[in-house]
């Protein structure tokens, strides 16, 4: 995927390189083994007070869960979401397991997004593609996979490969300009601040 902003201190490939690409190859699987090495990542991502205030739910392509999973899905997201090899709902902790009225630490939202990244890394160090997205009825889910009161339904993940060049070649020609678009970030000055929020880092 190109970019058209110079990355000027260069950063790692690994974060360079990565994309959200919605043009998975539906003929291709991600292996339990995979799948435990991005899990595995996860684990792995800092928290506070090592709380670990995440979790995943597997849904793997082909599966009973992963077909009652694409019936939430909003119609935006309808037409890509199912080719991915797998997809990973995912949730962090908003209450305790005995009194889901007390509420958990501030920062477990914080957390997960950091265990999902981690996990986005080591996908991209395997030749897997990410895709986060939250168009998908979150109480349905919750509803059908039993999640407890204590934990909220946060985002999907969809994993896979990279559509094949006949998959891409053929693909709707709207989708296929979004894929090509060159990525784009906003510069550093506008987000990073010295001294006071709004006035630049002086360097």
């Amino acid at each position: 995927m190109p970019t058209t902003q110079k990355l000027s201190p260069e950063i790692h490939p690994l974060l360079r390189e990565r994309w959200s690409t919605r043009l998975f190859d539906p003929g291709q699987e991600i292996t339990e083994a995979e799948l435990d090495r991005l899990l595995e990542a996860a684990r792995w991502a800092p928290s506070a007070g090592n709380s670990q205030p995440w979790a995943f739910l597997v849904l793997k392509r082909g599966d009973e869960a992963h077909q009652k999973f694409v019936t939430t899905l909003s119609r935006g997201n309808s037409g890509w979401v199912p080719t991915a090899g797998v997809v990973l709902v995912s949730l962090h902790r908003v209450g305790d397991d005995e009194d889901p009225s007390l509420t958990f630490s501030d920062y477990a939202a914080y957390d997960l997004g950091q265990a999902v990244a981690h996990l986005t890394v080591q996908a991209e160090s395997m030749g897997l593609h990410v895709h986060q997205f939250a168009g998908f009825d979150h109480d349905a889910v919750a509803a059908a996979f039993g999640v407890p009161a204590s934990w909220a339904v946060t985002t999907g993940i969809a994993i896979g490969h990279y559509g094949s060049p006949e998959q891409v070649a053929a693909a709707d020609p709207g989708l296929r300009e979004r894929e090509q678009k060159p990525r784009e970030r906003k510069p550093v000055e506008e987000f990073v601040f010295g001294g006071k929020f709004g006035k630049p880092r002086q360097v």
